[in-house]
Formats: structure tokens, C-alpha cells, sequence
């Protein structure tokens, strides 16, 4: 089976329904999508670090226990796991108050066996990070020449907005070494002032990557393809309990998709067919949708199983 790597931060997600915490689970934009992918049966592996605490120990079994290969894990000696307070609203969605140290994130880890074909999940400020930006991009660049699948996440949050002239190059550099490209209409208003679908993929994302896939919450999926294709979608609208992880989960069932549609890279270069569009934003949209019918962040072990029969 295709392999799927993911890199990325680790944190303890502490969940609250008003001032009272309902839940604490470990989280990470594409640990979320790691865990489900693992859920779903999919050949993962995650690749990050954690502290040496008790924090840190349960987000490595937790891998473990969800079929995530864990061994890209590091863990320091005398530092502290990052926690996540997420604070839902009425509309399920979340504020979140981060408490981590980004000056003092490490990177330490061998370089994988990546096989063409092979798939890599990455994004967030992880991927930008300039303390850890050397390890990422060779990651990414071992991966590339590999001839792996790069599935791109901007991930911007607005608390990073004061370093995005800066963190530029390396944000252009993922666009280039990306094969897909995700992001929302606020990662593209923080960074570059517009959260017209159109005007972002003319002006930014085009000329680097040319599949391109815009969300705005519960407005149409915007998906820009090689060789002129335009798409739209509908989002489904549910009941949610939480809506932590629906785009990390989205991620997921799109990388998922890839694997169980069997599309690889060649099908990439050459431009993929509406009917494969259709097919890869469906899945993500059921990955999704999926997530937020609970207090997780990520799909139900109930229905990774039945995507789990689905790659067989």
C-alpha cells in the first residue's frame, strides 16, 4: 500500500463548551489528520516532536494506538508539551488561546524511505516555521525528488499575521514544491489582504502550484485545476457538535481519497478529470463532515472502519 507521511506540530487540545472543559484530547492540525488516515486504514506515519512529559507520552500512544506509525516522533529531555484551550461558540466553532514556545521547537529526525506515488500532509506554521525551517523543507525536498504527492495546508492563523513578510519565501517555496495547495478565506485575507477565490489563485498560487482548493466555511468549495478546470461545491450542512479538526479531517479524506481512487502523480501532471475532482472533494467532504458530529478531532473509529474496507 501507497505510504502517507504527515508532519507537523503536537499539542493537548483542551476543549471548553462556554468556561467549563468537556474534553482534553491530543491534536495538531496534520497529527488530526494523521489519526483518522490511521483510523482509515491507511499506511501512516507521523513525523514531529514532543516534551518529555507525561502530555508528550499520551500523544505518542495515541498515535500508536490509531495505527499511526510514531517512530518520526522525538522527544526532549526537560521540555513541555504545547497545550491548545479551544473555546466553542454557539455555532460550535472554535477560539483557541495556544500556549507554546515556538523559539524553542526542535527537529530531530532520519529521513524516511519515500517511494514515488508516496503521499505528504504537511502545512500550519509548522511548515514555515523558521526555527525548524531547515529539517522541514528537507523533509519536503527529499520527498519532492522522491516523486511523492504533496498536499499543501496554509493554515495561517492571525496571530502569526506580524511575520508574514518574512515567512514570504518559504510560503511561495511550499506553494512550488506542493502538488496541492488548501487554504480558507481567512488564511488568505491574513496574508495577503483579499479572500477573493480567483484573484488568490491568479495572483499567488498559480504560477507555483496549479491545483488549487479554496474553502470559506459553509460557502461553495472553490477547486482550481490544471488544464482551466473550475469546480464548485456545496457544503453539506449538519448538526455539529464541534466543528476542531473539520479542516484537518478534510485534509484527510482528500489524501485518503488519492490512495483509494488510486491517483497518482502522472494523473496530477496530466490534469485530473472532473469526475477525479468530483470523486477527492466528496471523500473529504464525508471525513469532515464525520468529525464534527463530535467532541474529537478527529473521525469515528466506527467509520475509519468502514473506509478501511473501502482500500481493500
Amino acid at each position: 500500500m501507497r505510504k502517507i507521511f504527515g508532519i507537523g506540530e503536537t499539542v493537548l487540545d483542551i476543549i471548553f463548551n462556554g468556561d467549563q472543559p468537556v474534553s482534553a484530547v491530543p491534536g495538531g492540525s496534520v497529527y488530526n489528520s494523521m489519526i483518522s488516515l490511521g483510523r482509515a486504514g491507511a499506511s501512516a506515519s507521523f513525523i514531529s516532536e514532543v516534551g518529555d512529559d507525561r502530555i508528550g507520552r499520551r500523544i505518542v500512544s495515541f498515535l500508536q494506538e490509531n495505527n499511526v506509525n510514531a517512530d518520526g516522533v522525538s522527544m526532549f529531555h526537560g521540555t513541555k508539551s504545547p497545550l491548545s484551550l479551544a473555546f466553542l461558540n454557539e455555532q460550535r466553532d472554535a477560539e483557541y488561546i495556544f500556549y507554546k514556545d515556538h523559539p524553542n521547537d526542535r527537529l530531530d529526525f532520519a529521513l524516511p524511505h519515500i517511494d514515488e506515488d508516496d503521499i505528504v500532509l504537511f502545512g500550519s506554521y509548522y511548515a514555515l516555521n523558521p526555527v525548524i525551517r531547515q529539517q522541514v523543507e528537507a523533509f519536503l525536498r527529499h520527498a519532492h525528488d522522491s516523486g511523492a504527492i504533496l498536499y499543501y495546508d496554509v493554515n495561517f492563523r492571525p496571530s502569526h499575521a506580524g511575520e508574514k513578510v518574512r515567512l514570504r519565501s518559504s510560503l511561495l517555496d511550499n506553494f512550488l514544491l506542493a502538488d496541492f495547495v488548501r487554504g480558507s478565506r481567512d488564511d488568505f485575507n491574513v496574508l495577503f489582504g483579499t479572500d477573493a477565490a480567483t484573484d488568490v489563485y491568479a495572483s499567488e498560487v498559480s504560477f507555483h502550484c496549479k491545483d488549487f482548493i479554496y474553502t470559506s466555511g459553509s460557502a461553495p468549495i472553490q477547486v482550481f485545476g490544471a488544464g482551466g478546470v473550475r469546480r464548485s461545491y456545496d457544503v453539506s450542512q449538519i448538526e455539529a457538535v464541534s466543528t476542531i479538526g473539520a479542516g484537518d479531517n478534510f485534509n484527510a479524506g482528500f489524501v485518503y481519497a488519492l490512495v483509494r481512487y488510486g491517483i497518482r502523480r502522472a494523473d496530477i501532471a496530466g490534469g485530473l478529470t472532473p469526475a477525479q475532482w468530483d470523486a477527492l472533494i466528496a471523500c473529504a467532504q464525508g471525513f469532515s463532515a464525520e468529525c464534527c458530529k463530535s467532541i474529537e478531532n478527529f473521525i469515528s473509529v466506527q467509520y475509519g472502519a468502514a473506509m478501511r474496507e473501502a482500500l481493500r
